[in-house]
């Protein structure tokens, strides 16, 4: 790739004490402050680094650094509080794909990750111009570059000659890789919260003297709640302020904050922050609102430049409910019942509701994040906070945008294994609408991107905030069904229809009940029961009747989950049986998940303690008790499910693709549509299977090739061809069934005077087989990556719109998904007697589909439409490529924002 597209912004990324260091290209003004870094250096740094102590070593290596960039030379440094701490680099020397690559780090900084974190995006770097390998030479003592090379996840080999040892390290960004990256981005990120979240000492500043400001709040609910570590207001006006001692600026304060609240006018909140990061404050929380393009820029540089983690601006605040903490850094009206609930969210309205509603339900708040505006810290941090702290059981988010969809999802999958992740699904704006043209952007919305980010990475996505609550009611009180089958008991049969056609509606199964049961069930219930499925008890039913029933039914193998729906009734009012007690009768025995449905009951959803601990949820709707349960099977359903892996594929030629990609753009400066030709070229190389087809520019040329492509039947197509032509179908631009080179000649002809001053050829392929017609597609979101869609195909995929769409790379898992999730998919499987088509070769298809999307960022829209699926094999009738000019983009190299 040409020097001058590389990225060279600054970034700055995290170490691992969860400090922050700048990463950047050198300069040729950096050159006196890197010879000072060499200087600098004790004797045996120095030989580790240039293998002797020559006094003109470090003027050498300046020199190199800050030469005038040349191809296949790079030089990364790191700084913090505009001290150079660390550079490396690599040279190909000519050598194309291989490089040699050095790496130094200044006295008092080992051990903090900076050699590791330069090396890291020295990698990413290199693979982006197509380095494949690094080779570096170290000191057989040299043990500290040894294992910094050794613990990088990438595959490593040692050569010994003498005392110094050769290696050689592949640049493979494989899953062993990316998983090491994610362990220790995962501990720096942890590191850097706990001042934020685990203060010592806590500042206010914009406390005012009256009732009334928002900075006043937050000092009463810290001083309220019982925070048990110093607490300060910052106000030059007064000694104390709720009887908290006040200071006239940060930098007067006794004790370093390590959270700093600002709640002062959005004019004054950038000086704030300088001020505070002067101070040696970690991190900084933000609740005012309004801040300007400027001053947003000018916060985020202070945070950066002094290390600090941001929480906002325009937020609600932060809490931790540890016993030995209690910190309540928001204005919220009431504080947060501790528990095991993470809440992340973005709105502070939506915070407050969550707060007030696990509180009310005794799940309780673990910790608690109102991002806001969210420049530095995102729903990734709290999750990595979350999977660590040790308390958290269930992460509740709602965020309506997402920084690094990448990243946040290989982190969720992780976490979501361990712990419930549930969100709100907001601003889907676009969920009714239907696709209205058949090319791929028309096709994929932002709603289907990111239901495949949550469905792909275990997220239980609901639609509001109450069916969010009612969820999280039943996931934190009952164990995960095995499956979808759900028994409903009922003592009046109405609720019990209600019931069973919310069930029905939620995708759960009502399974018939077999003899055996029935006479199990009716051997404890009053004459007159009706033991099928639902279980009509009757209203006669008792309290010992209603239990007994239940554990018979937890104890039947056909039978995944229970639902109980209640009503109360005279007869169990006379003989004093409270039928709710009997589904909290010792709970704990009950190995399957059990929910009740109270129609007479105030509240959507309760938790009503259980005999010997547990807790039972219970609905005022039979729907909401349904769409609970179906979360949880679909939970349980993605934990028993092997994690997926993205298979290796061969025949991949990345090499030539990417040559073909840059010659493209190099003749389009702004993109474009890929002719016909140059669209084969590229799908060849990645092996995705064409019909036979040839190009024809003129009426001669065209009826040699349907000569020599005519299928057994004798028949072709023509398609018209010109830049920019995307609906055939609509601009009338196929002919079909032509028999004969008279019906080849005519068609051309039709072609040339309809289109006389656009057509610049046409292609001629073979009449294709019979078969199911399907749509393929990718589409490159900024923001999600690519996104791979597939479907019905055909002039039908314009009108139903039957599309299913997974984020790439695929997985295997994922692919089967996609197969089976659109309701077209029954015909690829042989429905009503019909042979099934190719399912493996329609695997492959969205494999390398999928891998060439992931190669090539500057793939900006794929569209094979339509896909020949047939018993005999899959392939693409009709492909449409555009590529715009892109920079490549890694998801996973480790910065922060």
């Amino acid at each position: 790739m040409p020097e001058d597209t590389l990225d060279r912004t600054p970034v700055h990324a995290l170490l691992a004490d969860g400090t922050t260091v700048r990463i950047r290209p050198v300069t040729p003004a950096d050159h006196d402050r890197l010879q000072g870094l060499y200087e600098e250096m004790c004797p045996d740094n120095l030989r580790f680094r240039f293998f002797s102590l020559s006094p003109n070593s470090a003027r050498l290596a300046a020199d190199r650094a800050c030469a005038p960039a040349h191809p296949g030379y790079r030089a990364l440094l790191a700084e913090t509080h505009g001290q150079v701490v660390g550079v490396a680099e690599y040279d190909t020397g000519g050598a194309g794909d291989r490089a040699e690559m050095a790496i130094a780090v200044c006295d008092g900084r080992h051990h903090r990750g900076v050699g590791t974190l330069l090396v890291e995006h020295l990698v990413s770097a290199a693979r982006a111009e197509g380095v494949t390998t690094f080779t570096a030479d170290a000191l057989s003592e040299n043990r500290e570059v040894l294992r910094l090379f050794a613990d990088l996840g990438l595959r490593t080999a040692r050569r010994f000659e003498g005392p110094e040892v050769r290696l050689t390290i592949r640049l493979d960004t494989d899953d062993a890789y990316l998983t090491a990256v994610e362990a220790r981005g995962r501990a720096a990120d942890v590191t850097s919260l706990t001042p934020l979240l685990r203060p010592a000492a806590v500042a206010v500043v914009g406390a005012g003297r009256k009732p009334g400001s928002v900075g006043r709040a937050v000092l009463h609910h810290l001083k309220a709640g019982g925070y048990t570590g110093r607490l300060f207001s910052v106000n030059p006006h007064v000694s104390h302020i709720l009887d908290v001692p006040s200071y006239p600026t940060v930098g007067a304060l006794p004790a370093t904050p390590d959270l700093v609240v600002v709640a002062v006018p959005a004019a004054a909140v950038p000086a704030t922050a300088e001020e505070c990061g002067k101070a040696g404050a970690r991190a900084l929380l933000v609740v005012t609102a309004g801040l300007d393009a400027a001053q947003a820029r000018a916060l985020l540089a202070a945070c950066r430049a002094h290390g600090m983690r941001l929480v906002g601006p325009n937020c609600l605040g932060v809490s931790n409910t540890e016993p030995g903490l209690r910190l309540d850094a928001t204005f919220a009206a009431r504080h947060p019942r501790p528990g095991t609930a993470g809440v992340a969210v973005q709105s502070g309205g939506v915070g407050i509701a969550l707060l007030d509603g696990l509180s009310r339900l005794g799940i309780g708040v673990s910790s608690f994040a109102s991002l806001g505006d969210k420049y530095d810290v995102s729903g990734n941090d709290m999750l990595q906070w979350w999977e660590s702290d040790g308390r958290t059981e269930l992460a509740l988010l709602h965020l309506e945008s997402f920084g690094s969809p990448r990243a946040f999802s290989r982190t969720a999958r992780r976490v979501t294994r361990r712990i419930p992740v549930l969100t709100v699904d907001a601003g889907r704006t676009e969920a009714g609408r239907r696709a209205a043209a058949s090319h791929t952007a028309a096709a994929a919305t932002r709603t289907m991107t990111r239901q495949a980010l949550f469905t792909q990475a275990g997220i239980t996505a609901t639609r509001s905030v109450g069916e969010l609550m009612e969820t999280a009611a039943l996931l934190h009180s009952q164990p995960l069904p095995a499956g979808t089958r759900v028994a409903i008991v009922t003592n009046a049969g109405g609720a019990g229809v209600l019931a069973a056609d919310a069930c029905a509606e939620a995708g759960l199964a009502l399974p018939p009940l077999p003899p055996e049961v029935i006479d199990d069930l009716l051997a404890v219930l009053p004459e007159g029961a009706a033991a099928g499925n639902p279980v009509d008890t009757t209203a006669a039913v008792g309290e010992d009747g209603l239990a007994d029933c239940l554990d018979r039914l937890t104890r039947h193998p056909g039978v995944d989950a229970l639902l109980v729906a209640l009503l109360p009734t005279a007869v169990a009012a006379a003989t004093g049986d409270d039928l709710v007690r009997a589904l909290t009768r010792g709970p704990g025995h009950r190995a399957k998940p059990v929910a009740a449905i109270r129609l007479d009951q105030d509240l959507p959803v309760e938790l009503l303690p259980a005999d010997g601990g547990g807790t039972v949820p219970s609905y005022a709707e039979p729907q909401a008790a349904a769409r609970a349960l179906a979360h949880a099977a679909r939970r349980a359903a993605w934990l028993a499910r092997p994690v997926g892996t993205v298979p290796d594929l061969d025949g991949i030629d990345t090499a030539r693709a990417q040559e073909l990609v840059g010659r493209f753009l190099s003749a389009h400066e702004d993109g474009g549509w890929l002719d016909p030709r140059t669209c084969a070229g590229l799908l060849s190389c990645y092996g995705i299977p064409q019909l036979p087809w040839a190009w024809a520019e003129t009426e001669d040329d065209a009826v040699l090739a349907a000569r020599r492509l005519r299928g057994p039947d004798g028949r072709v197509v023509l398609k018209a061809h010109w830049p920019g032509l995307l609906h055939k179908s609509e601009q009338r631009a196929v002919h079909l069934d032509l028999q004969g080179d008279a019906q080849v000649r005519a068609a051309f002809r039709d072609f040339g005077t309809r289109f006389a001053g656009l057509l610049t050829g046409v292609v001629v392929q073979p009449l294709a087989a019979r078969g199911t017609e399907l749509f393929a597609g990718v589409v490159q979101d900024e923001v999600f990556g690519p996104l791979v869609l597939f479907g019905l195909g055909g002039t039908a995929t314009e009108v139903l719109g039957d599309h299913a769409a997974r984020l790439a790379p695929l997985t295997d898992h994922d692919v089967h998904d996609l197969i089976t999730a659109p309701r077209c998919a029954p015909l690829l499987f042989g429905a009503r007697g019909g042979a099934p088509a190719d399912l493996e070769g329609l695997e492959q298809l969205l494999l390398r589909l999928s891998r060439m999307a992931a190669d090539l960022p500057q793939l900006a829209e794929v569209d094979f439409n339509p896909v020949l699926a047939a018993p005999a094999g899959v392939s693409v009738l009709d492909a449409r490529v555009r590529l715009v000019p892109r920079r490549p983009h890694d998801p996973y190299l480790r910065r922060l924002r």
